[in-house]
């Protein structure tokens, strides 16, 4: 496999984790006890930290990225295992 297709395929698992990651760990202002802001929305978050979020999807990243290199070039999981509907044949 190429570098470019690796990094293609880690941005690709980086921006999956961090919309996946986004809600962990967030407070609203009524949770954390905090006052709202006049013209608030009730459900903006009170503790949103974006570089811990970033950080954590780029741990997660990197190992699903390398797992599915793994994969790739061990052939732990082929076209023909997860083929559901049984219409591909042995290759």
């Amino acid at each position: 496999m190429q570098i470019t297709s690796i990094i293609a395929i880690y941005a690709l698992f980086w921006v999956m984790c961090a919309f996946l990651l986004l809600p962990f760990g967030v407070k609203t202002h009524d949770e954390a006890g905090i006052a709202k802001v006049p013209g608030q929305a009730d459900s903006a978050p009170a503790n949103f930290r974006p570089g811990r979020v970033a950080f954590r999807a780029t741990l997660l990243a990197a190992c699903l990225t390398a797992l599915f290199v793994a994969n790739y070039s061990q052939q732990w999981i082929t076209v023909e295992d997860v083929d559901l509907l049984g219409q591909m044949g042995p290759s």
